[in-house]
């Protein structure tokens, strides 16, 4: 395997493909974050997107699973097997795409999240968000990280975990 991180990822993806018996090619893109507190990137993002031209619409189907729990499960083994024995500053980020999911998916997780926001801002109240993987409550808690009048936190076990957004207790000096 390749020791380029978006290589090892295409190399990964479509050999794992293969295994379940779809020959397809993979598409990589580099998404580098800045973060907002300072001039560094934050780790390096690698969206690999499955080639869908050769696919039928049930493959594209069984691919993305249930409310995307295959492509879900998909990008968890890629970041899993991936960073296996890679030193911790090597260690990178994989989002696995087919047919616009993510991207689609991204946009209702933001309306959800702020959704969430105006809601706690207007009532006072914390407010759970569920039915939400753990990559996805990570958006939430990305997206929300900074606003300074809430603060998010995940509640319960798997399977039953959810995100929580409530008013961030204010620290007086």
């Amino acid at each position: 395997m390749s020791n380029n991180p978006m290589q090892r990822g295409q190399q990964w993806l479509k050999s794992l493909l293969e295994l379940t018996g779809i020959s397809t090619e993979i598409q990589g893109n580099l998404e580098t974050a800045q973060s907002q507190d300072s001039d560094s990137p934050e780790p390096d993002n690698y969206w690999l997107t499955i080639d869908k031209t050769n696919l039928t619409p049930e493959q594209v189907q069984v691919l993305i699973g249930v409310d995307g729990s295959v492509l879900d499960a998909i990008q968890y083994l890629a970041n899993s097997v991936l960073n296996l024995s890679q030193p911790q500053e090597e260690q990178a980020s994989y989002t696995i795409e087919l047919n616009g999911y993510r991207v689609k998916r991204q946009a209702e997780i933001q309306a959800l999240a702020e959704a969430a926001a105006d809601e706690v801002r207007f009532s006072g109240q914390e407010v759970e968000i569920k039915s939400l993987s753990s990559a996805e409550r990570r958006q939430v808690h990305t997206f929300l990280k900074d606003f300074e009048d809430l603060e998010t936190f995940s509640r319960g076990k798997e399977p039953h975990r959810h995100l929580v957004v409530r008013p961030s207790v204010a620290v007086e000096s």
